[in-house]
């Protein structure tokens, strides 16, 4: 498990750095509708985003 950690949150990262990259201006945009919500709802986003993962993490193992 250990030796697929360090590849999966470079994984992470590549990923995360896309949409900054890709359109600054939208994802900057993005995140201040996010500063926006609510705990809950960011809760709630953050609650469904590990969920899904966790999901295709099965599907996929």
């Amino acid at each position: 498990m250990w030796e697929n950690l360090l590849p999966a949150l470079a994984l992470v990262l590549v990923i995360e750095g896309i949409l900054p990259f890709l359109s600054p201006k939208g994802w900057r945009e993005a995140v201040q509708q996010a500063s926006r919500l609510s705990d809950n709802a960011l809760r709630m986003v953050g609650f469904s985003s590990m969920l899904l993962g966790v999901i295709i993490l099965y599907f996929v193992r």
